[in-house]
């Protein structure tokens, strides 16, 4: 059977599974007229993330065109993304839009936990 995965935006580094992977599956993902196959890491759940491209520890996770998180760890192309390796990053937001009280810079909001 052919396992796929959905790329949403050009610059994402990460893609979601529409198939449960098993480690050492193929998978390809089609983008703008291009297929790529990518081989999973390890087993990776339907709806879950992998990475595309290379993220350094430290390094931000992008689906959608937008940052949704950084890598706590290296992370290789092909391996699971998922709250094990990346901190959620979003700020807790007052009605005005401003940042609560206590929303440091590079600090995430604590009550949403710590994943992606």
């Amino acid at each position: 059977m052919s396992k796929f995965a959905k790329q949403i935006h050009e610059s994402d580094n990460v893609v979601t599974a529409v198939n449960e992977c098993l480690a050492g599956d193929r998978v390809t993902v089609k983008f703008k007229g291009q297929a790529v196959e990518y081989v999973c890491l390890r087993d990776i759940p339907f709806g879950h993330k992998f990475a595309i491209r290379d993220i350094p520890a430290g390094g931000a996770v992008v689906k959608y065109g937008e940052v949704i998180g950084s890598a706590t760890a290296d992370i290789a192309v092909g391996e699971w993304v998922h709250t094990h390796n990346v901190r959620d990053d979003y700020k807790c937001l007052g009605k005005d839009g401003a940042p609560l009280p206590g929303q440091e810079e590079d600090k995430a909001c604590p009550s949403r936990g710590g994943g992606s």
